[in-house]
């Protein structure tokens, strides 16, 4: 993936929280806080790991694999968001790790 396509995504998944964000002060009276999100994405994360294991054939679910195509990418928006919110480039820092782990091997 280009750089010009990682700014893209970025960018629209800013732009869909933000609409997340109107909802949830119409229903709430406020945003969600970073940990609201955080929580959030755990419990996506988790969802992730059932449909893992409905793929595999050790758990009984129903058109999962394109609730895993879902989650997946709901995943890696989950934390676009949550580096940006606690104001971390996600491009450098998944520079960095890649960088890192590279050198061990």
């Amino acid at each position: 993936m280009d750089q010009n396509n990682f700014d893209e995504i970025i960018k629209r998944s800013l732009n869909i929280r933000q609409k997340y964000h109107e909802i949830e002060i119409q229903q709430n009276g406020g945003e969600w806080t970073l940990e609201q999100d955080a929580l959030a994405y755990l419990t996506d994360a988790g969802l992730v790991g059932r449909n893992i294991m409905s793929y595999e054939k050790t758990w009984s679910k129903k058109d999962s694999n394109a609730e895993l195509e879902h989650k997946l990418g709901e995943n890696i928006w989950w934390l676009i968001v949550l580096a940006d919110r606690a104001g971390i480039d996600i491009k450098e820092a998944l520079d960095k790790f890649l960088t890192k782990t590279e050198k061990l091997f």
